[in-house]
C-alpha cells in the first residue's frame, strides 16, 4: 500500500469515527481523543488530516453530501422515468440514514443548528426534488393541476420527518413505511398511464453504505405491482 492509499484509508476512517461519535455524544461533546481512538490512530495523525473538530464536522457532512449526489446520479442513469427515479432515490435516502452514520451524522449536522456546516443536506433533497418533479412534468407524467411547489412541500416535508422521527424509531425509515407513503401519493402525483408504470416500493436501487458506492440493483423479480388510483 503507498503512503498516498494509507492516507486515504485514515482519513476515511476518521470521518467515519467521528460520525459515530457526533452521533452518540452529539457535536459539542464529540472529543477528538474518541474521534482518533475511534480509527485507531493518533490525536497527531487525526490534526495532520484535520486542523480542529470544525474541519472533522465540514469532512462529515461533505462525505454524506458526496454519497447522496453520487446515489441520486445513479439512480437517474438507470431509471427510465424522473418519478419512479424519485420513489428509489428515497429509498436509498431511507436506506443510507438506516445503515449509514455518516449520512446520519451529516443530517444532524448540517440540518439541526446544533452546528451549521455546510452544505444543507436538506437543501440539496428539496432541489433534487424540484428538479424532478420539473422533468416530470416536462415529460408530460405529472397529473393535470398538480402544483409542482405543493407537491415539492408535501415530498420535502414528510422525507424530512420520516429522517427526524427515524433516529428514535427505525420503523420510520422503513422500506414499509416508504412504500406507503408512495402508494398514498403517486395516485394524485402521476398521469394515469405513468402511474400503472410506477412501482411505489422502488425498483432495486441497492447503496454499498460503507463506501457510499452505489450499485445495480439484483434483478427485478417481475414487473411492477401497479398503484391503484382511488
Amino acid at each position: 500500500m503507498t503512503k498516498q492509499e494509507r492516507a486515504t484509508r485514515t482519513r476515511q476512517a476518521l470521518i467515519r469515527s467521528a460520525a459515530t461519535v457526533i452521533e452518540r455524544h452529539g457535536y459539542a461533546e464529540a472529543r477528538l481523543v474518541l474521534i482518533s481512538s475511534g480509527a485507531g490512530v493518533s490525536t497527531g495523525a487525526l490534526h495532520f488530516h484535520f486542523e480542529n473538530k470544525a474541519a472533522v464536522a465540514e469532512a462529515v457532512v461533505a462525505e454524506a453530501s458526496r454519497g447522496l449526489h453520487e446515489a441520486s446520479g445513479a439512480i437517474r442513469h438507470r431509471t427510465d422515468t424522473a418519478l419512479q427515479a424519485l420513489v428509489d432515490t428515497s429509498h436509498t435516502v431511507a436506506e443510507l440514514l438506516r445503515d449509514d452514520p455518516v449520512t446520519r451524522a451529516g443530517f444532524r449536522l448540517s440540518c439541526d443548528g446544533e452546528r451549521s456546516a455546510a452544505p444543507d443536506l436538506r437543501a440539496e433533497w428539496q432541489r433534487r426534488v424540484q428538479d424532478l418533479l420539473t422533468e416530470a412534468a416536462d415529460v408530460g407524467t405529472l397529473a393535470d393541476g398538480v402544483s409542482r411547489e405543493d407537491a415539492v412541500a408535501a415530498i420535502v416535508a414528510a422525507t424530512a420527518g420520516f429522517e427526524v422521527l427515524g433516529r428514535h424509531d427505525g420503523a420510520w425509515l422503513s422500506p414499509r413505511t416508504l412504500t406507503g407513503f408512495w402508494r398514498l401519493l403517486l395516485p394524485r402525483l402521476a398521469t394515469p398511464q405513468a402511474l400503472t408504470r410506477l412501482d411505489p416500493s422502488g425498483t432495486g436501487a441497492t447503496t454499498a453504505t460503507a463506501g457510499h458506492t452505489v450499485g445495480a440493483g439484483a434483478g427485478e423479480a417481475g414487473a411492477p405491482e401497479p398503484v391503484a388510483r382511488r
